[in-house]
């Protein structure tokens, strides 16, 4: 199963809302529009998703057929229950979020009424640039959808150019876990090591540490291999 060609409305364009966008737009989907709240945001839109219409949140829910959040994370639970309480979530419109700890229980004012419930949550850290595309082949994305439509979200990951990876409602937490150790444990060192060089006068620290860092990963990454899957 395979979702057609969908009419796409973004809530929130920090660094992540403009960039799926774009992966969207580039499989064939049509960027409805996108809310962007300060100029910041707006001109982070304009550049990664030329041309998009900046809309309020009401009018990109009636206008779409997918709807995409990608709120921070403490907003979420009551953007998609204010919208649920104005009767704007419409039957058979797909919803996603991109927050790594939810599933799709928080959406479930949503699909109360009628929607479709999916979660994606691509595992990799956004700079909200067009950089970020050709990264997103590099990148699994964890999908937590009810058992019909996971077809529609493993297919929406493919399309955004990244590796389905099913992860059940129950374990979501661990995972957002997992993930937010390796984040916040590079980011920390790698700031470390930069203050550092900095101090004894190493003028680009970020060049020296560039190959070692990624060097690290890849090794530490071999030394611990998925295991084999049971038939």
């Amino acid at each position: 199963m395979k979702p057609g060609r969908l009419g796409v409305g973004i809530i929130g364009a920090g660094r992540v809302g403009p960039v799926l966008g774009a992966a969207l737009a580039g499989a064939g989907h049509a960027i409805v529009g996108i809310n962007a709240t300060g100029a910041d945001a707006v001109e982070r839109a304009e550049a990664v998703l030329p041309g998009v219409q900046i809309l309020d949140v009401p009018t990109l829910v009636e206008r779409s057929e997918l709807v995409l959040l990608t709120v921070p994370t403490e907003e979420l639970a009551e953007l998609v229950a204010g919208l649920a309480a104005t009767g704007a979530w419409q039957p058979g419109q797909l919803v996603v979020h991109t927050a790594a700890e939810h599933g799709i229980e928080v959406l479930r004012p949503a699909y109360e009424r009628g929607a479709i419930p999916i979660a994606l949550h691509p595992a990799m850290t956004f700079t909200g640039t067009t950089l970020d595309l050709s990264r997103l082949l590099e990148t699994v994305v964890a999908v937590t959808a009810p058992g019909p439509v996971l077809p529609i979200g493993q297919a929406l990951a493919v399309e955004m150019g990244a590796e389905p990876m099913v992860v059940d409602e129950a374990d979501r937490p661990a995972y957002a876990e997992a993930v937010a150790t390796a984040r916040d444990f590079a980011d920390g060192i790698v700031a470390q090591a930069m203050r550092q060089l900095h101090e004894i006068g190493v003028e680009r620290p970020a060049r020296v540490l560039g190959g070692v860092v990624r060097s690290a990963v890849e090794m530490a990454l071999a030394r611990y291999p998925d295991p084999p899957i049971e038939p």
